[in-house]
């Protein structure tokens, strides 16, 4: 099932994808799912980002095997870095470089802490592509990375929910003009159930939270007038223009 947020003359719902047309939810996508029994045209909404976070939670040193000797580290991003397909990505003026991240993100279904391995993937609500944009200049200098990734508009998502999609071994692609950058899940230090046992150590999740697992070799410098397309095998394509923010 594909759960998408949508905008559809001025209205914003949720609802589910069936065909050309989308199905339009009563509630928000981690509640029990109601249809309205109106359904609308694919082709006359538009889609916006299909989750908005409470909490948005990344992952560092998760880009490969060999992070795996090292102990997790996570960063929090503002839930008001994100943005919907095709919203544009803003390039401060002089920010210096801008690398765009793609990673496979989790939606978080059920309030979770205290998970285990055996329990973790049960709060998963489900799956969508994201782009953490991250200043690579400034994340030099700032510690807690938090300008760096938390400039509106840094931390694209979309263009679904997937609540069906296989995360364990599926091909990440970063398009960036044409330059293309490609890694696989596996290739991640800690998988999605290794990730939340982590978080919900030391904190909980929510219904509709973000967590965004690592690029797993996936990033590339952007500048404006740049198309930086996400994607993830079997689950769906982010397009998103990269604009210079005066």
């Amino acid at each position: 099932m594909r759960i998408v947020r949508f905008d559809h003359r001025g209205r914003v719902a949720h609802g589910v994808l069936d065909g050309d047309t989308v199905d339009v939810l009563a509630g928000r996508p981690h509640d029990p799912l109601r249809s309205t029994g109106q359904r609308v045209p694919l082709d006359e909404v538009r889609l916006l980002a299909p989750v908005t976070p409470g909490l948005l939670v990344g992952m560092a040193r998760n880009t490969g095997p060999a992070d795996r000797a090292l102990p997790p580290r996570s960063f929090l991003k503002p839930p008001g870095s994100v943005i919907g397909p095709r919203d544009p990505i803003p390039v401060p003026a002089g920010i210096g470089r801008v690398d765009a991240e793609a990673e496979l993100a989790v939606v978080i279904g059920r309030t979770a802490r205290g998970l285990t391995g055996a329990d973790a993937l049960r709060v998963v609500l489900g799956y969508t592509v994201a782009n953490d944009v991250t200043a690579r200049d400034l994340q030099q200098c700032d510690p807690l990375w938090t300008q760096a990734k938390g400039y509106d508009g840094f931390t694209p998502v979309g263009p679904w929910i997937d609540t069906r999609f296989d995360a364990d071994a599926a091909d990440v692609v970063l398009l960036v003009g044409d330059e293309q950058v490609r890694g696989n899940t596996a290739d991640l230090g800690r998988g999605v159930a290794e990730i939340l046992v982590h978080l919900t150590s030391f904190l909980t999740l929510h219904p509709g939270d973000v967590v965004l697992t690592g690029a797993p070799g996936t990033f590339a410098s952007i500048t404006p007038g740049d198309l930086v397309t996400a994607s993830v095998e079997g689950l769906g394509t982010l397009s998103n223009p990269a604009e210079e923010l005066a």
